[in-house]
């Protein structure tokens, strides 16, 4: 059977096999008939033996394993195929059947593993792995959950044998659930907008309520104005329980006002059911911003900035020597579209070039800044040309602000303003020569508050200069009068006044005779204004003078105007003080400088020069009797305690300021202590108690702590001035922010006053001053700039 089965198929032990072949190697030969003797083996049953020795026979080459191919067929094989080619899936939906077979070809006999590839997100198979049979078919189930990601996917299933592999594309359409979803809005307005100003808002929050994702697919119609800002907008699907937001930029490039630009964002839901709402209507108002204008004003340092806001905002103006500026103005505002906003812009320097621009905010948030603007002042008023020096002791930093004087002299007379270098940034001059400007006020809207009259002992000495005016003005930075009142129309309005000191008796009018030295704004918005009147006294006035022979005695009177400049209330002193007490300078009685509001308790505090007393007065936010609760100084209510009684008092003092936050109960207290008339303990090198020789007069800078319910007067800062310093008149003193204290010694020796900043401490150092070389400066302090809530 052997040597049949060689035979037949034409294989034999001839040598001719085994030896040369035609002149070459057996190696050579092996190579040749290799794949001969291959083919042969194939299909000869007693081949693969013969094959096997005849390799074992051939050279040892690097051969691949012989594949076993039967003469004239291919080599065993399987196909393989998934149907249907296309699968729908809806999510949530029922399952889909894949089906998958192999079949053998030529000859093949094995097993097919069936493995299904990645499948889209919520897509399962069931089984995602089978094993078929030759010949076989199975079934595979494709589910898509409720949540499954919809869209068009492509699938792989392939069927592994060996080293066998064939592979199926499968195209899955997984199409979404029915859900719901609620849109905040079905309205959206950009509201106000500036031609070429981007505005990028959410327009509307989506959020699928249902089970299943949602589609869709947002777009614009309508103003071309409007776009999706793809990158923070919702995607093609959203998640159910999620939410997300459409974003829209809204960028117009031409003027609507007062027209709306409207649009429709439409949402195009794939699978939303029905009632959803799909589309969200848009809206916005468009204009165009204008630039400002600057002009003069009456003061050559002022200049006037006007602009129109197509809507309603606000703005302020930086200004500065160049386009960094470094210098503003507060904000001031419009509530009305195309509202014109007109600031005043003070703070420069005389014939100096200015640079300024506006910063705009419109109420919905929008910035815009106007473009550069050029004004040149002009020269400081040659009457208001200071004579001054200022300096900064080296390694000290004064109380940032700028400096507001009230000089009071034949050489400049009124309101100065400097920074704290001395330059002059603003100036106010009297009326005439025959009034002084005094108690100059910041008010809460930008304007000043003063008082214009002349010296107020003038009334003693006869009648006032004719034509002398006599007025409670409120200014603007540009000099001009916003309101006023004067001594004739107040004097009309007590006449018919029903408070109870508006009259002097029932048949006597009170008639004020001038203004003088302060006017106190309130909270509420009324003015405390300070008069005086004169009273004939003798022993059977009322009040009664006892221990001087019968004369005109001038004392004064605090009216309470109300915000239509009614008088409400009134303070008669000779209602209310011994005229037989009388330590200086009588018949100026009282000579009152200072009004001081407390808010703690709505009383009022007043200085009283010519009493050495400073007292408090039962005011109550005008509802009180007038009744003085406490005199503080020599003889007065209060016990001296850090200082020696009587000296250590203040004698014809002015203007206390508070030094603590709070204006009640235990607070400090600080004031100017000229030190006119000081009393010296008995036997003191400086008695007499008239004609004080040059060395015992000198002015003293006390703060006190006020106990109220206990009675003492603690001295917690004493600087004691030189005699060489000391200031007969006129002067303040104040706390700074930094802790600071600043005093004006305004009556200094021959003409000439000085302000300083001092630090708080037992021995005090000089941090700043500056220094007047001809005339005096009423009151002197620091304001952090001519805008309220504003820091220079």
């Amino acid at each position: 059977m052997q040597m049949q089965d060689q035979g037949r198929c034409g294989w034999g032990h001839s040598g001719a096999h085994r030896r040369n072949v035609g002149g070459k190697s057996m190696a050579q030969s092996f190579r040749m008939k290799l794949s001969f003797v291959l083919f042969l083996a194939a299909g000869c049953p007693g081949a693969l033996m013969a094959t096997e020795q005849a390799l074992q026979a051939g050279p040892k080459l690097p051969v691949p394993p012989p594949t076993i191919v039967h003469a004239g067929a291919a080599v065993a094989d399987f196909s393989f195929a998934a149907s249907p080619t296309a699968i729908k899936l809806k999510a949530g939906g029922a399952a889909e059947e894949l089906s998958v077979s192999a079949a053998a070809e030529n000859g093949f006999h094995g097993t097919v593993t069936v493995k299904v590839g990645k499948l889209p997100d919520g897509v399962t198979a069931t089984p995602d792995a089978l094993t078929l049979a030759a010949g076989g078919k199975q079934s595979i189930r494709l589910t898509a959950s409720i949540g499954a990601t919809p869209g068009s996917f492509k699938i792989s299933v392939s069927g592994v044998s060996g080293a066998i592999t064939h592979a199926d594309a499968v195209s899955v359409e997984v199409s979404p659930s029915p859900t719901t979803a609620t849109l905040n809005t079905l309205l959206f307005d950009f509201g106000n907008n500036l031609v070429n100003n981007k505005l990028v808002q959410t327009a509307v929050v989506i959020t699928n309520t249902g089970k299943a994702a949602l589609t869709l697919s947002p777009a614009l119609s309508g103003d071309p104005s409007y776009s999706i800002v793809t990158a923070k907008s919702c995607g093609a699907s959203l998640a159910a329980g999620k939410s997300c937001d459409e974003v829209l930029e809204y960028l117009p490039t031409k003027a609507s006002y007062p027209k709306a630009q409207d649009a429709t964002l439409n949402l195009n839901f794939g699978n939303a059911v029905a009632g959803v709402p799909g589309a969200v209507a848009i809206l916005g108002v468009s204009a165009v911003l204008r630039p400002g204008a600057v002009s003069s004003t009456a003061n050559p340092q002022v200049a006037l900035y006007t602009m129109q806001l197509p809507f309603p905002g606000q703005m302020k103006v930086n200004f500065g020597t160049t386009t960094a500026y470094g210098m503003k103005t507060w904000y001031q505002s419009t509530e009305v579209n195309h509202g014109t906003i007109s600031m005043l812009v003070a703070g420069m320097k005389g014939s100096t070039k200015y640079h300024m621009s506006a910063y705009v905010v419109l109420s919905n948030g929008i910035v815009v800044n106007d473009t550069d603007h050029v004004f040149i002042t002009g020269p400081v008023p040659p009457t208001m040309v200071l004579s001054v020096t200022a300096s900064t002791a080296a390694g000290m930093t004064p109380n940032p602000g700028v400096e507001m004087l009230n000089p009071y002299s034949q050489f400049v007379a009124g309101l100065v303003v400097t920074d704290l270098a001395g330059n002059t940034l603003w100036t106010y001059p009297n009326p005439s020569n025959q009034e002084n400007a005094q108690g100059v006020k910041m008010l809460p809207n930008g304007n000043i508050l003063v008082a214009i009259g002349v010296t107020s002992s003038d009334p003693l000495t006869g009648p006032l200069p004719p034509g002398s005016i006599n007025e409670i003005r409120e200014i603007d930075l540009a000099g001009d009068t916003v309101r006023e009142i004067s001594i004739e129309d107040l004097n009309a309005l007590l006449e018919t006044a029903t408070c109870a000191e508006c009259r002097v008796s029932s048949t006597v009018p009170l008639t004020l005779l001038t203004f003088h030295h302060d006017v106190t704004p309130l909270p509420n918005g009324h003015w405390l204004v300070l008069g005086n009147i004169i009273e004939k006294l003798s022993t059977t006035t009322t009040p009664p003078l006892t221990n001087l022979p019968t004369q005109d005695v001038l004392g004064d009177v605090i009216v309470d105007l109300d915000e239509n400049m009614n008088p409400v209330w009134v303070w008669n002193e000779f209602n209310h003080l011994d005229p037989n007490r009388h330590p200086y300078m009588f018949p100026d009685w009282t000579h009152t400088n200072a009004l001081l509001y407390s808010k703690d308790d709505g009383d009022i505090i007043v200085s009283m020069r010519h009493q050495n007393w400073v007292v408090k007065v039962n005011y109550h936010n005008g509802s009180g009797d007038g009744k003085i609760l406490w005199t503080l100084g020599e003889g007065g209510t209060f016990k001296l305690e850090g200082g020696t009684d009587p000296t250590d008092w203040m004698y014809a003092q002015h203007d206390p300021g508070y030094f603590s936050p709070n204006t009640s109960g235990v607070f400090s207290l600080g004031l100017m202590d000229n030190g006119d008339d000081r009393l010296y303990p008995k036997g003191s090198a400086c008695t007499p108690q008239s004609g004080l020789p040059a060395k015992c007069l000198y002015s003293t800078i006390p703060v006190f702590k006020i106990d109220e319910v206990g009675k003492t007067a603690t001295l917690t800062f004493h600087q004691k001035l030189a005699p060489v310093l000391y200031s007969f008149f006129g002067g303040n003193t104040e706390e700074l922010a930094n802790g600071h204290v600043e005093y004006d010694l305004c009556g200094g020796p021959n003409t000439t006053s000085a302000v300083y900043e001092v630090t708080q401490e037992k021995d005090p150092q000089t941090v700043w001053n500056m220094q007047l070389t001809s005339g005096h400066f009423y009151r002197a302090f620091r304001i952090p700039s001519l805008y309220p809530g504003v820091q220079w």
